[in-house]
């Protein structure tokens, strides 16, 4: 397993220019299964571009981007799930784009920092709510330093597990 410093991961804007490679991330069989077809997912991502509520970001591994993050007042879509959520709190949506950076605790550490962020910019709490048969998107979030809070139904009635971040410190092994 590798020894990976905390500051070896950042976080910069997504513009426009990423959006191929999105598509192409979306298009491997690990975020199929869980986001659908790609050309149909790239279309909000896209859109959000000018959304001044939402903010994109990309993690990096050093110089390498894995992840695209995306983040939104929970009360934004009034979702149900985040109804006893406190105004203020901010949901994040997350993907690992290449397969060779998964189940190396990558993710935990990305979704940390930008958590942590979140936090210090003022945010009441962060939320994610992975779909309870993800099995592999649920223990990154636990490893990150998210804890379970409910399964609820979302807005098209499935069953998610809605889990928010604590600022107290997280296992990565």
């Amino acid at each position: 397993m590798w020894l990976i410093m905390p500051d070896a991961y950042a976080l910069r804007a997504f513009p426009a220019g990423d959006l191929p490679m999105m598509a192409d991330w979306l298009a491997t069989p690990h975020l199929r299964q869980w986001w659908g077809d790609p050309a149909v997912e790239l279309a909000p991502v896209t859109e959000d571009l000018d959304d001044p509520l939402v903010e994109q970001q990309i993690g990096l591994l050093g110089p390498c981007a894995f992840v695209y993050l995306q983040s939104y007042p929970c009360q934004v879509w009034g979702a149900p799930q985040f109804k006893d959520r406190p105004q203020g709190s901010h949901l994040v949506d997350i993907c690992a784009g290449p397969p060779d950076m998964l189940g190396q605790g990558h993710g935990a550490a990305i979704l940390r920092l930008y958590a942590q962020t979140q936090m210090a910019r003022g945010a009441k709490d962060v939320v994610i709510d992975p779909d309870l048969d993800d099995e592999r998107a649920v223990r990154c979030h636990r490893r990150a330093g998210c804890r379970d809070v409910a399964i609820r139904r979302s807005k098209d009635c499935d069953p998610v597990l809605v889990i928010n971040f604590h600022s107290a410190p997280a296992s990565f092994s």
